[in-house]
């Protein structure tokens, strides 16, 4: 050591001192300057880690790099680190990984002793072994400063999540307004409750499930019950829920197209959630063949913008992937629920962006979105009020060559007021544990927002507690089509006038 730079010992403070000197423009509670943006307004300890790791990330980085490039250790010119034989620097690496050391500043003696003896005095072989150290230890500390670099940008990407992208199709441009029928809605509502049910025999409901329903076997199965006994023709679309959007959709093409050759009847669709995106899509991609056989469609709390759980599930170059959460959630769907990884990556704002560029509604078409936020209260989260009957697959089969399904009861109101809970607290959205409000509004549609809080499962299964002094399910469903109903004639009367 004291053979070593005497300057490069005092400089060592005044190195470490400058590089926070250099960084004091960031601050942790009033210095943000827009990199570390402010996602968690309830969870401050959150923004202070993230603007942490920001200025942690900064100072190794100034330290790495004042070292690398300190002028009292670089005795070899750029030009020698360019120009010397490669012969000599290729035997300097294989010497150093067969002894199990990199060179470094401080662990070379040769390198040291170097930096003291006059250029006019270094032999040729020298030279090359100190510029075979200086690469290798700046090689080394860049590949540090990158990795630690890395480590931050996935942090970042996953503290900012899907931010950015929730609501979008509010704020692109050409979207056609959206028209309020939340007091409308009201009304059929009471009337079906004093008994008073007005939807036209004259047409066909077909009701398409989302996400998941293979494992439901009550899934829309009162809706159904309750509408058959009016004598109104009802079908559930028994498609393969866990399959791509576009999948589904040419499914329900060839579903609407056998319901009106049986029937010569139009057809009126209701699809919740992935429902209700597969049944848009459906009609985006074959309006030409479906325009005279669809009387409208209904979008009962469907992620019509996109879903930030599947968003942040999925997207790449988060911390996730240090633990292949994306690997996990293929061996889930794909394995276990025997779907396809593609109906979740369907629902991403970034496949949903791409897919209505291409096949937006048509302007023609009476649509109708249904929009609920759940209650987040924590007596919703604490207790069962509304449970799932699902058939999970076991992973031995009792009898060969057939999957074994074991039903269960899944209390799913307390898992969407949690999942509600978390998007609120992280984003600032109110949704219905799935879907955020803004997300599931479709443009030019008419919107109905019940004041009352229904969670995302709501629509398709039974409540323990179910208020008798509150519609139901079905009720709800009832009044939606009837809604629907209205909407198409008063379009159809506007394009009579149009033509006119």
């Amino acid at each position: 050591m004291e053979g070593g730079n005497p300057d490069s010992i005092e400089s060592a403070t005044p190195l470490i001192n400058g590089a926070l000197r250099n960084n004091e423009h960031i601050s942790y509670e009033n210095g943000n300057d827009g990199r570390i943006p402010q996602l968690f307004t309830s969870v401050p300890t959150l923004n202070e880690a993230a603007s942490y790791l920001a200025e942690t990330t900064s100072y190794f980085s100034r330290c790495f790099t004042d070292y690398s490039v300190e002028p009292d250790y670089s005795v070899v010119s750029e030009q020698e680190l360019t120009t010397f034989p490669s012969g000599h620097t290729r035997e300097y690496l294989d010497t150093c990984s067969s002894s199990g050391r990199y060179s470094t500043f401080s662990e070379s003696s040769d390198t040291a002793t170097a930096t003291s003896v006059p250029d006019g005095i270094r032999s040729p072989g020298d030279s090359s072994q100190n510029s075979g150290a200086i690469v290798v230890a700046d090689h080394s500390h860049q590949n540090g400063i990158s990795l630690f670099q890395g480590l931050i940008d996935r942090a970042r990407r996953t503290v900012r999540g899907s931010a950015d992208d929730i609501g979008w199709i509010g704020r692109a441009p050409g979207m056609p307004p959206v028209e309020d029928g939340t007091d409308r809605f009201m009304e059929i509502i009471d009337e079906i409750r004093h008994g008073v049910h007005r939807l036209p025999n004259s047409m066909i409901y077909l009701l398409v499930p989302g996400l998941f329903s293979n494992h439901g076997p009550l899934y829309f199965v009162n809706t159904k019950i309750s509408l058959s006994k009016m004598g109104l023709a009802c079908h559930i679309a028994k498609i393969h829920s866990e399959a791509s959007v576009e999948k589904n959709a040419r499914e329900i093409k060839e579903y609407i197209e056998e319901i009106y050759w049986g029937s010569q009847k139009r057809v009126l669709l209701l699809g919740h959630s992935k429902g209700g995106v597969d049944a848009a899509a459906a009609l985006s991609m074959y309006w030409s063949d479906l325009k005279d056989k669809v009387a409208g469609l209904v979008l009962a709390q469907s992620p019509y913008g996109g879903s930030p759980i599947a968003s942040d599930i999925l997207r790449e170059g988060q911390l996730g992937d240090y633990v292949n959460l994306r690997k996990l959630m293929e061996i889930l769907i794909c394995k276990v629920i025997k779907g396809d990884m593609q109906a979740l990556e369907d629902l991403t704002y970034e496949k949903r962006k791409e897919f209505l560029r291409k096949h937006p509604l048509p302007p023609e078409l009476p649509v109708v979105s249904f929009i609920t936020e759940a209650g987040i209260s924590p007596a919703v989260v604490a207790t069962l009020s509304r449970v799932a009957h699902a058939e999970v697959p076991i992973v031995v089969p009792l009898t060969a060559g057939q999957p074994a399904k074991v039903p269960v009861i899944i209390p799913l109101g307390a898992a969407m007021a949690a999942c509600a809970q978390l998007l609120q607290i992280r984003y600032g959205e109110k949704s219905d544990g799935l879907v955020t409000c803004r997300d599931a509004q479709v443009p030019g549609s008419i919107v109905v927002r019940p004041k009352r809080k229904l969670d995302h499962a709501w629509m398709v299964y039974s409540a323990l507690d179910d208020d008798p002094t509150e519609a139901n399910a079905s009720h709800v469903c009832e009044a939606l089509l009837f809604l629907l109903v209205e909407a198409g004639l008063r379009k159809r009367h506007e394009l009579a006038m149009k033509d006119e």
